[in-house]
């Protein structure tokens, strides 16, 4: 076959004919150009410049049309955080500044994302028992910690062992109280509770100790161990550099990126945390450039600090503040219309533009906004409308002004004339002080006769409200992405140390929150709430007033930032691995 096709080839197409066209083409080429007048030389040459240059400019168009920006390693961040930390251990950390840097250098089982549900970190995936009473781990291969250490199922119950030591004294302690740690393998952990907790998967979030590093430390030096300020996780920063004071306190901490972290290396190289004593110094350091990323300022600060390449990122916390009433202590709250009055002639709006600028949502639920899909609308409406609905309600209550005290007043054959007058205690912080005078204001002009109490927060919590000897309280309340609201609700929890500071009992909520707690699906959880939401709406225990929302200053250069469902400021870092300043352009298929 072959010596056909070269037979055919020189019979036919005899080399020396190609290559004489050849030298034919480019001779005649020559010749034309050679015939060509100076001048058509330099318009023949000018032309084929453009030639070349537009052929450039449409490949450099096309190229630029199929390159992606993509973002690249590289960039660095500079935070100011109030206070220095002293536990940068998940399970001693108590102070901000201890959660910041903690949640930076550990990783635990399950990770928080920026959307608030929960994503497998150090795990590989995990099962729940049909009983929900057992939940199983497996790690991922190759997980270490910054010193190159596996990580292994050791480690994990090594963690929950100090959490749930009475001795090291952690404030996660109650989170594991009652869970068996069982080691199935290096690599497969399984945590056995002795009755289903829906929220639990939540407590998988506590950052990861090295055993190899902690083992040696006894229980009770567990707080003066060095590695509490020179800590090693697996989360997606290191320590690199420590400065102190003279005093040998830290002024500023700087990590950088674990290129060996569970969901993959940072695009951030570090993050520098610098340490201020109060809000004022703080912000002075912003002002000076000294930090370029600030959190968690009071909202006036926030509405009159000036912003350089800069913006404010805002999501609302999952707290509630509200006016908790008292119906064992002050009998006038046994009456619902006067409850009902109340909440409608609150000026929510006005408490949130007058003393939070803005910085907060109006709600009328015990559930934080931006959990449930349905919540229910909070209908706003003007003073004048709000009071003459509260009056109408009083009045066909039989409440009546007091002609000389302008006092509402009611008859009643049990206890005679009885006045429309309490007590409001809160803690003697600006914030709570001005809300309360404004909640007083509103109530006064229906008619009722307010004491405002004010008393330092530590005197407010031991012997105010764990004796519950108040009549109303003006107090917040942290709920938490696990919206565990039992202790809040429950009748079982009126007393210390339970949180029902409304003294609420209801047999067909308290049915609902247990069964709550025991469901592991979440949208038959939020089903549960919902109808939780409306059951304690329709009783009136409480004045829901706002939300307030979480605040953070944040350099423009970063992209990607997602504030999700903000417990704690630290989880402003939930995403932190995502973040990036630099970037390049490539071609799509580099990115698969």
């Amino acid at each position: 076959m072959q010596e056909h096709l070269l037979r055919f080839v020189k019979n036919y197409i005899p080399i020396n004919k190609i290559n004489e066209s050849r030298i034919s083409f480019r001779t005649t080429i020559q010749n034309i150009i050679n015939s060509f007048s100076p001048l058509e030389k330099a318009v023949f040459g000018i032309f084929t410049l453009l030639l070349i240059i537009s052929a450039c400019i449409l490949l450099i168009r096309v190229n630029n049309l199929l390159l992606i920006e993509v973002p690249a390693h590289g960039g660095s961040i500079t935070e100011g955080i109030i206070g220095s930390p002293r536990f940068i251990n998940p399970v001693l950390a108590i102070s901000d500044s201890d959660r910041d840097l903690t949640a930076l250098i550990y990783s635990g089982l399950m990770r928080a994302s920026s959307d608030g549900t929960l994503i497998p970190d150090l795990a590989r995936e995990y099962s729940i028992s049909e009983d929900g009473k057992t939940y199983t781990f497996a790690l991922k291969d190759n997980i270490t910690f910054h010193d190159d250490t596996p990580v292994t199922a050791d480690d994990i119950i090594f963690t929950v062992a100090m959490a749930q030591n009475s001795i090291v004294k952690s404030p996660r302690r109650a989170n594991w109280d009652g869970v068996i740690v069982q080691k199935i393998d290096e690599k497969t952990i399984e945590f056995i509770l002795p009755q289903p907790y829906a929220p639990f998967l939540e407590n998988t979030t506590i950052g990861i100790l090295p055993k190899h590093i902690w083992q040696d430390v006894p229980p009770e030096q567990f707080p003066f161990s060095q590695f509490n300020v020179e800590p090693i996780g697996s989360g997606p920063f290191l320590v690199t550099s420590i400065k102190r004071n003279s005093s040998g306190l830290p002024d500023s901490y700087k990590v950088s990126s674990f290129a060996n972290f569970a969901l993959g290396a940072p695009f951030l190289t570090s993050v520098t945390f610098r340490f201020y004593s109060n809000e004022e110094a703080l912000i002075a350091g912003y002002n000076n450039g000294d930090v370029d990323a600030i959190n968690s300022i009071s909202p006036e600060r926030a509405k009159a600090l000036k912003l350089h390449s800069a913006h404010i990122e805002t999501k609302p916390l999952p707290r509630i503040f509200g006016v908790f009433f008292n119906q064992n202590q002050a009998d006038i709250f046994v009456d619902e219309k006067v409850r009902e009055a109340l909440a409608i002639a609150v000026p929510k709006e006005k408490i949130i533009d007058d003393v939070l600028g803005g910085y907060a949502v109006v709600i009328n639920s015990p559930i934080p906004p931006g959990i449930l899909k349905n919540p229910t609308p909070v209908e706003l409406k003007d003073a004048e409308t709000r009071n003459a609905d509260a009056l109408q309600i009083l009045e066909s209550d039989g409440w009546k002004k007091d002609e000389e005290t302008g006092v509402l007043t009611k008859e009643t054959k049990k206890d005679g004339i009885k006045r429309l007058s309490f007590s409001i205690s809160t803690s003697n912080t600006i914030e709570l002080k001005s809300v309360a005078s404004i909640v007083a204001d509103a109530w006064r002009s229906l008619g009722a006769e307010i004491d405002l109490r004010f008393f330092e927060i530590s005197d407010l919590n031991q012997n105010v409200i764990r004796s519950r000897d108040y009549d109303a309280l003006l107090f917040g309340e942290i709920v938490g992405r696990e919206l565990d609201l039992f202790s809040f609700w429950h009748s079982s929890q009126r007393n210390d140390p339970g949180l029902n500071i409304a003294l609420y009992a209801n047999i067909a909520v308290d049915k609902i929150l247990e069964q709550a707690r025991a469901h592991i699906n979440q949208e038959e959880r939020y089903e549960l709430f919902e109808k939780f939401e409306q059951d304690v709406q329709a009783e009136y225990p409480a004045v829901f007033l706002y939300a307030p929302l979480f605040i953070y200053i944040v350099p423009d250069k970063i992209h990607d930032l997602s504030l999700g469902s903000i417990t704690t400021s630290s989880e402003r870092f939930a995403n932190i691995y995502s973040w990036y300043i630099e970037t390049e352009y490539v071609w799509p298929f580099f990115t698969h």
